[in-house]
């Protein structure tokens, strides 16, 4: 499927619109994604910043108020990666979208993310929850502030 047609499926699966108000969607969630050129291109010819670009259109196809991502900078340049940052930040602001981001990327969180909510890998359960430099400068969990200040193994910002 093109980059369009791929954009148009979730319209098509979910929709009864006709296919030109189908194409119209997809080409206005394209451009919100600087891709408007890309419509007629295969993903395997976008870079794969350029592919995370068209999976955020089409997750916006149906116009939600949130929008899931699971590490939508991984694999990317941090130049990419922070040009993604900066698109998601656009989109939440001005088209008033909730992003739930599941990340690792220190930067990606303190550009995008208002709150966080950090989990327990063995516990599974919530270990903190607030703004990324309050969690770093003042959590009362030391493995917290130690991953948010990125020290190493042992070492902790007490």
């Amino acid at each position: 499927m093109t980059v369009l047609e791929n954009v148009r499926l979730v319209l098509e699966e979910f929709t009864k619109l006709p296919k030109e108000a189908m194409d119209f969607i997809a080409r206005v969630k394209l451009k919100l994604v600087d891709l408007a050129d890309a419509c007629h291109k295969m993903p395997s010819e976008l870079s794969g910043g350029m592919q995370k670009r068209v999976a955020i259109a089409r997750a916006m196809a149906l116009d939600p108020e949130i929008v899931f991502l699971d590490e939508p900078s991984a694999g990317l340049d941090p130049i990419t990666s922070a040009d993604l940052d900066q698109l998601i930040l656009s989109l939440a602001q001005n088209l008033n979208i909730t992003f739930i981001m599941v990340t690792h990327e220190l930067p990606s969180i303190f550009t995008i993310a208002d709150q966080v909510i950090m989990l327990d890998k063995v516990t599974k359960t919530i270990v903190a929850r607030g703004r990324p430099d309050e969690l770093r400068d003042h959590s009362d969990n030391a493995w917290v502030r130690q991953f948010f200040n990125r020290n190493p193994s042992g070492e902790t910002n007490q």
